[in-house]
C-alpha cells in the first residue's frame, strides 16, 4: 500500500516548515503550494532538504485545486492513499500513524476524516460550521459523519479522482464527501488532536466562501432528488434497490419507517420539508412529493405524512389565496361569490401560488421549531425516567 501525505499551502511560510518536519517523519510528503507569496528562497531550500514533492500553482486556485492537484501527481506515481492535512499547524502530523494504520486496516474503499477534538478554545464559528457540514451531508446522503469540515483527510487516490467534483475551493471538501458516499466510497471518522492558536491565520472568506458553500450544498440536495444514480467509483458491486418493499411487508416497513432518523434534528427537517410540500397546490400528489423528497433526503417519511394533514384544505388553501391576492393587489379578498370562486378560478389559482411560495417557508420553520422543542423535551423525559 503506498501512502502520500500532501500539505496544500497558501501563504502560511511561518508554519509550513515545522508541520512538513514533523510529517516527514512518517510518509513521504507533497507540498502544493497554491500561488503564495510570501514564501522565500530558504523556504524551498528547506523543502528540498526534506526530500519534500513541491507543486505550484502561478496564482491561487484554492485549496480544492490544490487538492486534485496532488491527487493528479500521486495518480501519475500509482499512490493509492493521498492524507491531507492542513498548513497552518491546526493538525498534529503525529497522528498520520492512526491513518496509515485504518488504511492498511481497509477492507473496501474508505475515505477517513480525522475527526477532531473540540476543546474550550474552539471558536464558535468553527463548531457552528461543523454541525452545519454534518447537518446537510446527512440530508445529501443519509449518512453520518462528526466533522465533515475536517481537512485531515486520507483520500482514495483512483477513485476520488473518478468522482468528478467540480468545486475547486473550500466547497471542494464537502461535494467530495457527498459524491463519495454516493459513488460507494465508505466514510470512517478517524478521532484526532486540533490546536487553534490565539492569532490564527485563516483565508476563508466569510462572504465569498459561505455562498459557494451554500450554493454547493443546494446543487447537492437538488442532485439527490433526480433519480438518475449517480456515478459508482468503487470495484464493489453496486447495491440493488429494493423495488415496493411497503407493498410486500407493510407492518415491518413501516416500523422501520417510524424508527429511522427520529432524533430531534431528523425529525424537525422531517417535519418542515412535509409542511412545506404540503402547503404547495399540487393536487392530489402531495402524499406522493411528500414521501418521494423524504425518502430521497433520508427524512423519517412517517413525521413528513403525517404532518401533511395539519394543512390540508381549506384552512391552507384559503390562507395561502389570501396570502397572494393582499401580494398582488394590496388588500385581502373579502367577496367570495360565483365570479371570484368559479369563473376567476385560474386566477385564484395563481393566488394561491403566489402566497404558497411565501406561506410555505413561514410554516415549515415554526413547524420545524415546535417538533424539535417537543422531541427535545420528550427526549430529554425519556432520559430522566430511564434514570
Amino acid at each position: 500500500m503506498k501512502i502520500w501525505c500532501a500539505i496544500p499551502t497558501y501563504n502560511h511560510a511561518k508554519t509550513l516548515l515545522r508541520v512538513v518536519a514533523r510529517a516527514v517523519e512518517y510518509l513521504p510528503v507533497v507540498v502544493v503550494d497554491d500561488g503564495s507569496t510570501d514564501l522565500k528562497p530558504r523556504h524551498f531550500r528547506a523543502l528540498e532538504k526534506f526530500g519534500v514533492r513541491l507543486l505550484r500553482h502561478s496564482t491561487n486556485l484554492g485549496k480544492g485545486a490544490a487538492i486534485l492537484t496532488a491527487l493528479q501527481s500521486a495518480s501519475a506515481e500509482q499512490i493509492d492513499y493521498l492524507i491531507t492535512l492542513d498548513a497552518d499547524g491546526q493538525h498534529f502530523p503525529e497522528d498520520l500513524p492512526k491513518f496509515i494504520q485504518a488504511i492498511q486496516s481497509a477492507s473496501q474503499e474508505t475515505l477517513f476524516i480525522g475527526c477532531r477534538e473540540f476543546q474550550e478554545n474552539v471558536p464558535a464559528s468553527s463548531r457552528f460550521g461543523r454541525s452545519f457540514a454534518n447537518f446537510w451531508l446527512r440530508m445529501e446522503t443519509g449518512e453520518s459523519c462528526d466533522d465533515c469540515q475536517s481537512g485531515f483527510r486520507a483520500y482514495p487516490v483512483e477513485a476520488t479522482l473518478k468522482l468528478g467534483c467540480r468545486a475547486r475551493r473550500y466547497a471542494f471538501e464537502a461535494e467530495v464527501l457527498a459524491r463519495a458516499t454516493w459513488g460507494g466510497i465508505k466514510l470512517q471518522d478517524l478521532p484526532i488532536q486540533v490546536f487553534y492558536p490565539k492569532k490564527r491565520i485563516s483565508h476563508f472568506d466569510k462572504l465569498r466562501d459561505n455562498l459557494r458553500l451554500i450554493f454547493t450544498h443546494a446543487w447537492l440536495v437538488c442532485r439527490r432528488m433526480v433519480p438518475c444514480p449517480a456515478k459508482w467509483v468503487v470495484q464493489a458491486p453496486k447495491p440493488c434497490p429494493q423495488v415496493l418493499p411497503l407493498l410486500r411487508h407493510p407492518l415491518r416497513s413501516l416500523k422501520e419507517l417510524a424508527s429511522q432518523h427520529v432524533t430531534p434534528g431528523g425529525l424537525a427537517a422531517a417535519a418542515a420539508v412535509g409542511t412545506f410540500i404540503a402547503v404547495l397546490p399540487i393536487f392530489g400528489l402531495h402524499t406522493v412529493v411528500i414521501l418521494y423528497v423524504a425518502a430521497r433526503l433520508h427524512l423519517n417519511q412517517v413525521m413528513a405524512f403525517s404532518i401533511q394533514h395539519l394543512f390540508a384544505p381549506p384552512l391552507s388553501p384559503f390562507l395561502c389565496i389570501e396570502a397572494g391576492y393582499y401580494l398582488q393587489h394590496g388588500r385581502f379578498l373579502t367577496e367570495i361569490s360565483l365570479q371570484t370562486a368559479v369563473k376567476e378560478l385560474h386566477l385564484r389559482f395563481w393566488d394561491w401560488l403566489v402566497g404558497s411560495l411565501l406561506l410555505a417557508p413561514i410554516f415549515a420553520v415554526i413547524t420545524g421549531m415546535v417538533v424539535f422543542l417537543l422531541s427535545s423535551w420528550i427526549a430529554r423525559k425519556n432520559i430522566i425516567n430511564d434514570s
